[in-house]
């Protein structure tokens, strides 16, 4: 398996003094970016660009949200872990509409960091508890009220199939074995989902299956 190449960003030292000294206990993960602030991450990724990024929302210069923006503006397939200490569900479903592939809070434990980091590299997403509940609460505020099946997407089957399987939490790899079609011809499928549904990751494909009712689940 490949070495998932990750970014931290937080202008705390202590902090990221911590998160490296876990990160040295999960195999098959480097941390090859480090930097104090939005600007010196931003900077850094001409030189070095890493799978995930930890990302912290409170920066003196460029905060988080700034970030994600720029990032999705500059490197799209760079994955984003919003970790913070804030847990408003408005911020965190702001931040996952905005392109974060998910949402940690600082005192999250170091299982939950790898585990999220992992699935983050191999599926696109992670939702947690914390995230789910936000989601729907964010939903059931918008009076979100389900469709037809696929309605005005114009989606393929092998498209709906291909997305089904995502919501169940498939990688890619695995929907390819599944479907007996390559990995690239997969995320072939998968960039045309996300193109369709107007959204801006996997991530953001789950959360717009659940609120348009576009796959039955």
């Amino acid at each position: 398996m490949d070495t998932i190449k990750l970014g931290l960003i937080d202008d705390h030292n202590l902090f990221r003094e911590g998160i490296k000294s876990l990160l040295l206990k999960m195999s098959g993960i480097s941390l090859v970016l480090e930097a104090v602030s939005g600007r010196d991450f931003l900077t850094k990724l001409s030189n070095t660009v890493p799978d995930v990024v930890l990302l912290d929302l409170e920066m003196e210069d460029i905060n988080g949200v700034e970030v994600t923006q720029k990032i999705q503006e500059l490197y799209p397939d760079l994955k984003i872990i919003i970790l913070t200490m804030h847990k408003e569900e408005r911020m965190i479903s702001y931040l996952m509409e905005l392109g974060a592939n998910g949402y940690l809070l600082k005192d999250t434990n170091h299982q939950e960091l790898e585990e999220a980091i992992r699935s983050t590299h191999q599926k696109g997403f992670y939702f947690n508890a914390l995230v789910s509940e936000a989601l729907l609460k964010g939903l059931k505020n918008k009076g979100a009220k389900p469709q037809i099946i696929g309605k005005n997407y114009q989606l393929t089957s092998r498209e709906l199939e291909v997305l089904e399987l995502i919501t169940m939490e498939y990688t890619t790899t695995e929907i390819a074995d599944k479907l007996f079609l390559s990995a690239r011809t997969i995320e072939g499928h998968r960039k045309n989902l996300i193109s369709k549904l107007g959204v801006k990751n996997t991530a953001g494909l789950i959360m717009k299956a659940v609120r348009d009712n576009i796959i039955s689940i």
